[in-house]
């Protein structure tokens, strides 16, 4: 069964308690038809919250649909990536501004994808984590290795450095509203999947790294797994001490697939 996670925080004398969080990232995929049966399904099926939350982001383009779709439900909405400029000339970009005047609550930023892809730096991933939460948004920020850094033992040293500069660029008060995602790289759409021991290893690593920084931070802030998250393994997966939920890609288009991790993180 997936536990809530309760931390103490001693330097503020109170219990903190960590609700789960499963969103769902579609990448770019999906269609009109597409998001209003799957949204039909989910937020028909999705059940108590419990100590679980749950988000969906889809491609900018049916943002409006699915925040319609979903009006009433449980279910939070999230972009897939954020412009760190408010407004202006920037033709085919999306800034905060917007995706909060949308009905979005969540947005990811920093993904594998962007970084490998779109030369997206830690400085610019820093940036628009920052332009997010100044307009309200939470932040699912990813960091991660590849397979060539985790073979060569570089796990933490990559890691560290992702988040040293979250921590050097997002003012301490900020951090109750971010959120981590740990996607091992190699584990993203390759089938493979950390053993829960592994993913917990990293997670518990996140969280030591922000506990130097201020246990506050550390005992608030929500720390997903994100690399091929499925309901097979799921409740492993959260089972894990500082796992707080999961960021899921394939499986997330699968209505089915998806409330099921839901349920298993809600439990």
């Amino acid at each position: 069964m997936a536990r809530r996670r309760v931390a103490i925080c001693d330097l503020i004398g109170r219990t903190v308690v960590r609700r789960n969080l499963v969103a769902g990232n579609w990448k770019m995929n999906g269609s009109r038809a597409m998001a209003a049966a799957w949204c039909a399904d989910v937020a028909g099926n999705i059940g108590p919250a419990g100590a679980g939350e749950v988000a969906v982001c889809p491609p900018h383009i049916l943002i409006a649909a699915v925040v319609g779709a979903l009006a009433g439900s449980s279910v939070r909405v999230g972009a897939q990536d954020v412009d760190v400029n408010d407004n202006g000339a920037f033709t085919g970009q999306t800034s905060a501004r917007l995706i909060a005047d949308s009905g979005c609550r969540y947005v990811i930023v920093g993904h594998s994808e962007r970084r490998a892809g779109y030369g997206e730096s830690d400085q610019l991933v820093a940036r628009k984590a920052g332009a997010a939460l100044a307009f309200g948004l939470r932040p699912i920020i990813c960091v991660g290795e590849t397979r060539a850094q985790r073979e060569a033992g570089d796990t933490e040293a990559v890691v560290g450095r992702q988040l040293a500069a979250l921590l050097a660029g997002i003012v301490p008060e900020a951090w109750p509203e971010v959120v981590i995602a740990y996607e091992p790289v190699w584990a993203i759409g390759t089938g493979l999947t950390a053993a829960p021991d592994q993913a917990q290893q990293v997670h518990r690593f996140i969280r030591q790294r922000l506990a130097a920084r201020d246990a506050r931070i550390a005992a608030q802030c929500r720390i997903l797994y994100g690399g091929s998250m499925k309901p097979d393994n799921a409740a492993q997966l959260i089972d894990q001490p500082d796992i707080d939920g999961g960021l899921v890609g394939g499986a997330s288009l699968d209505a089915g697939d998806f409330l099921a991790i839901c349920a298993a993180a809600g439990s």
